[in-house]
């Protein structure tokens, strides 16, 4: 059972240091002066769910996930 413990400890570590660097390579969301000149409308804006800004979103929400299950595995562990 200690093992288990240790392997899930280790991999909320690389869950959380994944997720940090993923948020913190994201762009803001405020579209800034290129929503004046509609550059919202461009090729990159239609198809963001493709794009790299796309990935890191659906990577942050998997990472998430990931970071509330474990936290519940490890937190319900620590009762025994």
């Amino acid at each position: 059972m200690a093992t288990v413990k240790l392997i899930l400890e280790v991999l909320f570590i690389i869950v959380c240091i994944a997720l940090t660097v993923i948020i913190l390579m994201q762009e803001g969301k405020s579209a800034g002066l290129g929503a004046i000149a509609g550059a919202a409308d461009t090729y990159w804006g239609k198809n963001k769910g493709r794009s790299m800004e796309g990935m890191l979103v659906k990577l942050t929400r998997v990472l998430v996930v990931l970071f509330i299950v474990i936290s519940a595995v490890l937190n319900i562990g620590s009762f025994h």
